[in-house]
């Protein structure tokens, strides 16, 4: 089965045109480094495989997502390529044109955002790219899927695309290099177009580079590199060889722009322009973000997720219970089975998907930020502040991904350029309070905090944030110290998002969670519910007789000084490893809790205001789930700094806890 490789800058739209394509979906959202690693379908009419390649500019790779592209082209060799830009912002996009147009295969230009670019007054003639570059050009809208049809039918016969045949003249000097290369390469197997290896080697591709040293000596090649870098210096056409040969292209492409674009209609002031003026600006742009937050938050906890939560709760400790009771009497099951059922199962998976509607509403409402272009702006507004901590802004974009699960928010901050930021982000993404640990906050907020339920609960959020950043000044003044910090990001247009983008972004946030309710959920509730049933006296024993009590009593005296030093308490927190929604699951297994009512109920009496702050700092911060644990150690490469986000995330939850709650008493509060 052929293979197509989809290539682009990031925000040209390119992963939407693949969702198109291939009736897949794979993660969109509205700025640079969503995709961090190649991506495959099939095409919707069996025409082949479609491989996703990581948003780039250029085939030289910055960051390790866009050593991906260069790579897969070098090993894997595709039968056909599509290079989707940008109308709007044709000429920036046109420089890996050029590079993927030298590598010599069949390719589809996808003239995307034509709309964009007509709403601003440029007017693109798609025919006058196809003559200067000799392949054919689709206008697209690839949001609303205009355009792509045609892209669909001409890829059912992909064989037949015609090989590209386009040629920049770079000069004498390098013209003559690149001959000397190419004769160098004729004897290297399994190698593509080898003017194009020629040219990403003169650019000084490390992964061009990496992959030639395996195959041949290349002492001769970096000879004639520096032989022709020299010369070019000599005669002061350009201080370096990859100087000349970008110089050269950009050349071409203005060249070429001014033939194949109109901007004589061009308007001064888009409404993307007057909108950053107003959410970009120096002093209003922040507390702007933090009102939409707070709103986010209000809406999620009161306002409608409230309500419908309270709905699902009913239903759950109402209809499912009492017909599963009704069931399990009328077949005559044992207690034991019973008990597993109603207390085990229903009881310690109910007590988390009265959670789902209020945890959904939050990733509609943050897909809503996303797909809107707002949190690419974001990440702007927060370079300063992040930069005097050590990072840029481009690690807020993984940060605000961990809201959801910090598993994904890790394998995003591959799009970072820098080794030392990207390790920061991974080693912090833990500090993020992920949707598992939502429905602690719900819970402890609801019986203690009920009228600032939605303040409660983006408190914890806005802290997980601020420690991540004191670590981050931490840790890049004593571990990072010699490294330094760029920041580039792609803001896109303002766009309202589709109602169809918005529902495949949720769910795809949402689904995890649901799935994690079917399997670990369901897994650590029996197995709390077992250890709850037996003892060393058998099946059947008093809860403060069970094997559960007594695990949770030899760590009851450790969680003392923070404040609920209780065997229940610390019963819920080892299985929190696993996954943090089994914390409230456990809880209700615990409880003996009928529904959520019951459990808030039993937490009242329990817990006090003073000691619930200081368990839902500790949720917040200590160790991270096995699953974060498995993509930190798969992204570093390295136990060391495994186990030091796991010791350090322990040690500072323990401590702040501590502060919290003896601060807290010393203060007289309770």
């Amino acid at each position: 089965m052929s293979s197509i490789a989809l290539l682009g800058n990031p925000n040209t739209g390119k992963t939407s045109l693949f969702n198109t394509l291939t009736s897949s979906y794979e993660y969109v959202g509205n700025w640079a480094g969503v995709t961090v690693e190649k991506k495959v379908g099939s095409l919707k009419n069996g025409g082949g495989k479609l491989i996703d390649l990581p948003g780039i500019y250029s085939l030289h790779p910055v960051s390790r997502d866009e050593g991906v592209a260069a790579q897969y082209l070098i090993e894997e060799s595709p039968e056909a390529l599509i290079n989707i830009v940008d109308a709007s912002q044709l000429e920036r996009n046109l420089l890996l044109t050029v590079q993927l147009l030298e590598y010599g295969k069949p390719m589809l230009l996808g003239l995307n955002m034509i709309d964009v670019a007509k709403a601003r007054g440029i007017q693109v003639r798609p025919e006058v790219l196809e003559e200067q570059l000799g392949i054919s050009v689709f206008p697209l809208v690839a949001r609303t899927g205009k355009g792509t049809g045609q892209v669909l039918s001409v890829l059912a016969k992909s064989s037949a695309i015609p090989a590209v045949q386009f040629k920049i003249n770079y000069g004498d000097i390098a013209e003559n290099a690149i001959a000397a290369i190419e004769k160098e390469l004729r004897h290297v197997k399994e190698l593509p177009n080898h003017r194009w290896v020629a040219l990403q080697l003169m650019e000084q591709n490390p992964v061009v580079l990496e992959l030639l040293k395996k195959r041949m000596d290349t002492a001769r090649l970096l000879t004639i590199c520096d032989a022709c870098q020299t010369e070019l210096q000599s005669r002061k056409l350009a201080l370096t060889l990859p100087q000349w040969i970008r110089s050269t292209r950009m050349d071409y492409i203005r060249t070429l722009c001014a033939t194949a674009m109109d901007t004589s209609r061009r308007k001064p002031h888009t409404l993307t322009e007057q909108l950053d003026s107003i959410l970009t600006h120096r002093f209003f742009g922040l507390p702007l973000f933090i009102v939409f937050m707070y709103v986010l938050f209000k809406t999620t906890f009161d306002w409608i997720g409230g309500p419908l939560s309270d709905l699902v709760d009913g239903w759950i400790s109402g209809p499912i219970s009492d017909g599963a009771n009704t069931l399990l009497n009328t077949i005559g099951a044992t207690d034991f089975t019973h008990a597993l059922i109603v207390d085990g199962i229903i009881g310690g998976v109910g007590g988390v998907i009265v959670f789902v509607p209020q945890i959904f509403i939050l990733f509609l409402m943050i897909s809503f930020l996303e797909d809107s272009g707002y949190m690419a702006r974001v990440c702007l507004l927060m370079d300063s502040t992040m930069e005097r901590m050590g990072l840029n802004g481009k690690a807020f974009i993984p940060f605000i991904i961990g809201f959801g699960c910090n598993v994904p928010a890790i394998m995003a901050a591959r799009s970072i350029e820098q080794p030392k930021d990207r390790m920061l982000t991974t080693l912090l993404m833990p500090l993020m309070s992920c949707s598992a640990r939502l429905p602690v906050y719900l819970l402890f907020a609801a019986v203690f905090f009920p009228e600032q339920q939605a303040f409660a609960v983006l408190s914890m959020y806005v802290l997980g944030v601020v420690f991540a950043l004191l670590l981050c000044k931490l840790f890049s003044k004593h571990l990072f110290k010699n490294e330094s910090s760029i920041f580039i990001i792609e803001l896109p247009p303002y766009r309202m998002p589709q109602f169809k983008t918005l529902g495949r972004s949720t769910w795809e946030k949402g689904k995890g969670f649901l799935r994690k309710a079917g399997t670990i959920i369901l897994a650590g509730s029996v197995i709390i519910w077992l250890m709850s049933y037996a003892g060393p006296g058998g099946f059947g024993v008093e809860m403060d007789d069970s094997f559960l009590a007594k695990f949770g009593g030899l760590i009851a005296p450790l969680l003392h000084p923070l404040g609920f030093g209780t065997w229940q308490a610390g019963s819920t927190l080892v299985p929190g490893f696993l996954a943090k929604e089994v914390v409230v699951s456990t809880m209700n297994i615990i409880y003996h809790a009928p529904d959520t009512a019951g459990l808030e109920s039993q937490i009242g009496q329990i817990f006090t205001p003073l000691s619930s702050i200081s368990f839902m700092v500790f949720i917040l911060l200590y160790i991270p789930c096995l699953a974060t644990v498995g993509v930190i150690k798969k992204e570093t490469a390295s136990w060391k700094w495994t186990f030091f986000a796991m010791g350090y995330s322990l040690v500072l939850a323990y401590i702040v806890s501590m502060i919290v709650f003896q601060g807290g008493r010393l203060l007289g509060w309770s």
